[in-house]
């Protein structure tokens, strides 16, 4: 009576363990919004974060390949502005404000699995992350127009609120492969002030973007997950 009781148990523990898998519905991709704040890093502005700080917003997307792996893209407008003087160090006045777009790809690493419903195989609804890829800048007038490649390097947190939506937060920096993003018709003066010779990533303009995101889950990965959740 004893043994029967023991494999009577246990076959209810293995069913609610296989019953709790297949009602975690696991999706191939992520689609929301972002929203947030950017700032430059440049000749007008060589040590200062969060100096000068515009609004930045855009879409983002992932790709989710495992529940510790993704890869995100991303479209955003941000602006970007400057000023330096003789206070600073730099040789003269001179400041300028511009509007770029964004367009990247990052490879995003969580440090835990990421998921609901499947505990025992460690998966948690909050985890970290480290993120980096290559993009493109584009920056229109004033002045030259603008196209560059970037290097996004960043890290987050992110949180599922629901079984389908997910928030988080993320702190980028773009490492821009231009010297000139800021340079306008009103600092014309930007291009080199220091005479100092560019390499890869030396000498160049950089912005970053600290952002807060919302995504929804879409196209559930099994034939036979047709539940929908909000």
């Amino acid at each position: 009576m004893t043994r029967t009781l023991h494999y009577f148990c246990t076959g209810l523990l293995l069913l609610a363990a296989t019953t709790a898998a297949a009602q975690e519905e696991v999706y191939r991709m992520e689609l929301g919004v972002m929203a947030g704040g950017s700032y430059y890093l440049g000749d007008a502005n060589y040590t200062t974060p969060y100096k000068n700080t515009r609004p930045m917003g855009g879409i983002v997307a992932r790709y989710v390949f495992n529940p510790r792996l993704a890869l995100k893209g991303n479209l955003a407008l941000a602006g970007i502005k400057g000023s330096a003087g003789r206070a600073d160090g730099f040789p003269y006045e001179s400041s300028f404000s511009r509007t770029l777009y964004d367009l990247g790809v990052q490879l995003e690493a969580n440090f835990w699995g990421y998921g609901i419903g499947q505990e025992f195989l460690g998966y948690r609804r909050f985890t970290p992350y480290i993120t980096g890829g290559l993009g493109l800048t584009f920056a229109p007038e004033p002045a030259r127009t603008i196209a560059t490649m970037n290097v996004p390097v960043g890290i987050g947190v992110k949180y599922k609120v629901r079984p389908r939506w997910n928030i988080g937060l993320e702190v980028s920096l773009r490492f821009s492969l231009s010297d000139e993003l800021d340079v306008t018709d009103a600092a014309a003066g930007l291009v080199d002030p220091y005479r100092i010779k560019s390499g890869f990533l030396k000498n160049r303009d950089s912005y970053s973007f600290t952002m807060i995101y919302v995504t929804y889950d879409l196209f559930p990965r099994c034939a036979n997950c047709n539940k929908l959740e909000d």
